[in-house]
């Protein structure tokens, strides 16, 4: 793996861009240069917005959103409806959709080609079964890293615990953690 690119479709207030930060920070902690960064709209609860990661094992030049991802993060599965989330995806793309759909159904209901693959992960239900709250983000990027294989999990669940660690409970923390594993876990490819 030279350099993998991700984009993630996410809506304000569901974490997407510090998911994607805290993907990053963990690659970096795996010895890879990175790069994550959001690209909002109006900002603001609930309104759609996109975070990009690259990573690569030589440092990276280029400074702009990804318009070709290698892998597609979909944390929140009603933004499928209004906007296409396969734009300018590689034919061999893999893409992560946060739902308790058949992953056959969203294959179809997104056109994927032949050689592009869907895996689908119940992120909100694990959130809520880990912390109480409808945060797909720390299953997401469990789900991501099962399908890239970037860092190992040890090296990921570090990484939350410390990006989570200044700003919430212990309680909070052991359930981010517990989410990520899960994601990590129970993702699905159809």
């Amino acid at each position: 793996m030279e350099k993998i690119e991700v984009r993630w479709h996410g809506r304000g207030g569901q974490g997407t861009v510090t998911a994607a930060k805290v993907f990053a920070d963990a690659c970096l902690s795996g010895g890879r240069y990175v790069q994550a960064f959001p690209e909002y709209g109006p900002e603001r609860a609930g309104a759609p917005l996109r975070a990009y990661n690259r990573i690569s094992s030589k440092e990276l030049r280029m400074h702009c959103p990804v318009s070709n991802p290698d892998v597609v993060v979909v944390v929140d599965p009603t933004l499928i409806e209004s906007i296409d989330v396969t734009e300018g995806a590689k034919d061999n793309a893999s893409f992560i959709v946060n739902s308790s759909k058949d992953p056959k159904e969203l294959r179809e209901k997104l056109k994927l080609k032949s050689t592009q693959k869907i895996y689908v992960v119940d992120a909100t239900k694990i959130a809520l079964e880990c912390f109480g709250r409808p945060m797909p983000n720390s299953p997401m990027v469990g789900a991501l890293n099962r399908v890239t294989g970037l860092v190992n999990l040890e090296t990921l669940l570090e990484d939350v615990k410390k990006s989570f660690g200044k700003k919430f409970a212990q309680k909070i923390i052991d359930g981010n953690l517990l989410a990520v594993k899960r994601g990590y876990e129970e993702v699905k490819e159809g």
